[in-house]
């Protein structure tokens, strides 16, 4: 029986990442990637940190993705040996931990937390009983997370429906919102003069999918409006940089982890879920996607037979993030 604890998705995604072989590359380590434009590849074992991007703009500096605290405090002497503008605004690509929980200590650097306004509206709805509701995923992190537990949640307040744009005649910074993907309030980073795209979650690069906020279908959807960008850099939440090719592949993968799902349209949950091996070894056989398959594959056949109109597997218990 495989069977996984519902207390917590953060603590999940740092358990299954630890068994994830990442992609290699080097991890914490400033690259600059255009003028003024940097990528930062965050440490997933063991800090489970996302990665980070920020743009120094004339007066002020913008950073993609709040990261954990512990994060957060590894990005910011970096960037001021680069730059002595202050941060003026941090922009969570969604609201889950790794990339919205260190907010706090972007505030105390004086940064205004920026979101697309569903990843407020998850954020209350997932992370926290801050807003009146149930505790949730943030007290869930605090009881393992030394970092989280000596920091506060805090909400971003300047939030977006379409789009936001930072532009100091110099530098363009468009914050877009394409659908529903790995959540239903992601959030995309776009440089249209240097086609460089911050993709947060909703495109990684390696087995770092999970797809319990989001929809599969709609996930695909997105990243076909989001390909006509013809963004030339791309940043994924987790994992190594890459070109365009890195939305190609995500892409497929969940196409291709669809298509073998339909083959088993007429089985019962169970029947499915033993199958989950028989759909790792065939995804894996396809080279272009293989660094997609790993730890997550079973929640992810679930959520992809679900989405089928199939019902959830009788030994998976998926965390409600």
């Amino acid at each position: 029986m495989i069977a996984i604890s519902p207390t917590s998705a953060l603590v999940l995604f740092a358990a299954l990442t630890s068994l994830v072989v990442p992609c290699q590359a080097e991890v914490n380590k400033v690259e600059k990637i255009g003028e003024d434009v940097y990528f930062h590849e965050g440490e997933i074992r063991p800090s489970g940190h996302c990665n980070n991007g920020w743009i120094v703009f004339e007066d002020y500096v913008l950073v993609i993705d709040a990261n954990f605290p512990s994060g957060a405090r590894v990005i910011i002497p970096k960037i001021e040996a680069i730059t002595d503008k202050p941060v003026r605004f941090a922009f969570d690509t969604h609201h889950h931990g790794d990339h919205a929980y260190g907010n706090q200590v972007w505030l105390e650097k004086g940064a205004t937390p920026v979101a697309h306004e569903n990843a407020l509206a998850e954020m209350k709805k997932y992370e926290t009983g801050l807003f009146g509701g149930k505790p949730g995923r943030w007290e869930d992190a605090a009881k393992g997370r030394k970092d989280v537990a000596e920091s506060k949640l805090k909400a971003p307040t300047l939030l977006y429906r379409t789009e936001m744009i930072f532009d100091d005649g110099k530098h363009r910074v468009e914050l877009l919102h394409f659908g529903t993907a790995h959540t239903h309030g992601d959030g995309w980073a776009w440089l249209p003069k240097e086609k460089i795209l911050f993709s947060g979650d909703a495109c990684v690069n390696g087995a770092y999918n999970f797809t319990g906020d989001g929809n599969i279908g709609e996930w695909i959807k997105t990243l076909e409006a989001v390909k006509k960008l013809g963004a030339k850099v791309v940043c994924p939440g987790h994992g190594p940089i890459g070109g365009p090719e890195l939305l190609e592949d995500q892409q497929a993968f969940f196409i291709a982890l669809q298509d073998e799902v339909k083959k088993l349209a007429d089985k019962e949950p169970a029947q499915v879920e033993a199958a989950v091996p028989t759909i790792m070894a065939t995804l894996k056989k396809n080279e272009r996607i293989a660094r997609y398959v790993g730890n997550f594959l079973l929640a992810q056949v679930e959520k992809a037979f679900i989405e089928q109109g199939g019902k959830p597997f009788p030994k998976l218990d998926v965390p409600k993030k």
